[in-house]
């Protein structure tokens, strides 16, 4: 015999079957003119790929090859994802390291300027808030990136715990680089094609490396964590 928990499903499901369908079928997504846009829309949009809703913007989930053609060549040859929905922010200032000893679970100090890691915000009680890749740039400057669907809730946890430390006299800024694109460039081919973008040698970037370079006459962060490049 079937126990109460499936009677009460049972239950749930004929009145929502038998409710109004208005309230059933409606949608809790956001409308087309209401999600961002990365600066490589158009191109993305011109090039036939599939825009989605993606933590409140559009992204392209699949252009006119099949999604296993694309995994096979990202996985054999490299491809470029346009990744500029995430946050990339700057915590600056002589306290900046130590304020954010205060928010993750990395080293940060133990960091050379250069080198970057994987790290996790977390709470008050221990538990994980979100997911990071952070990079000491200098012993002043700190660049972050944060994931797009805990944008809100990282930034607003950051925020709260800098007033409270600017408050008893820490010296650290924070800056959120929306002006930016992020792209990540992916596979074993990925170094030998950035290679012919910028007279930097790559041979000599390694995991969690970071430099400030040319690409292409355009100044950039690049950061080489293994498994994509910022």
């Amino acid at each position: 015999m079937r126990g109460g928990l499936w009677q009460l499903g049972q239950s749930i499901s004929r009145r929502l079957a038998n409710g109004d369908k208005k309230t059933v079928t409606c949608r809790y997504f956001a409308t087309e003119a209401e999600l961002k846009k990365t600066a490589l829309y158009d191109f993305h949009v011109a090039n036939g790929g599939k825009m989605v809703p993606f933590a409140g913007w559009s992204m392209p989930i699949q252009y006119k090859d099949s999604i296993m053609d694309s995994t096979l060549n990202c996985r054999e040859n490299g491809s470029l994802f346009d990744v500029s929905h995430m946050c990339g922010l700057s915590l600056k200032g002589k306290d900046s390291v130590a304020f954010l000893e205060k928010l993750v679970i990395a080293d940060v100090a133990g960091l050379a300027p250069g080198t970057g890691s994987l790290t996790v915000f977390t709470n008050e009680k221990g538990g994980a808030i979100d997911d990071s890749v952070i990079t000491k740039v200098t012993d002043h400057h700190i660049y972050l990136v944060v994931n797009a669907g805990c944008r809100d809730k990282d930034l607003a946890h950051i925020e709260e715990h800098m007033n409270v430390f600017k408050a008893k006299g820490g010296d650290v800024s924070w800056h959120i680089h929306d002006e930016r694109s992020l792209l990540a460039l992916q596979g074993p081919l990925a170094a030998p094609v950035l290679q012919h973008l910028t007279k930097e040698d790559l041979s000599k970037l390694y995991f969690g490396e970071f430099r400030v370079l040319d690409i292409n006459g355009s100044q950039c962060f690049l950061t080489r964590t293994g498994y994509v490049y910022w």
